[in-house]
């Protein structure tokens, strides 16, 4: 199915910030920072990645799992097992 154009826009941005962010913890690293400082850095580009991963989880479930599950048989059944591998995995 794909990621539906407002969420590949969404998700694109959010890649772009989490970019800006490593530069800046590369830069801080660089110039020797105070280490607490660059680990409040990682943090934030952590919860960063994390945010962008449940948008695309959801793009996934609203879009890609739900036509599978309407149309049944063994795409139901495959998404189904794939949904609840993706939930321990990234919302765990």
């Amino acid at each position: 199915m794909g990621i539906a154009e407002p969420t590949k826009g969404d998700l694109l941005n959010r890649l772009a910030r989490v970019r800006g962010q490593i530069e800046g913890i590369r830069r801080m690293v660089e110039d020797e920072r105070y280490c607490p400082d660059i680990l409040q850095q990682f943090a934030a580009a952590h919860s960063a990645l994390r945010s962008a991963e449940k948008v695309l989880l959801a793009n996934h479930l609203e879009h890609c799992a739900t036509h599978a599950l309407e149309m049944g048989g063994d795409s139901a059944t495959q998404v189904r097992s794939e949904l609840v591998e993706l939930f321990h995995r990234y919302l765990a």
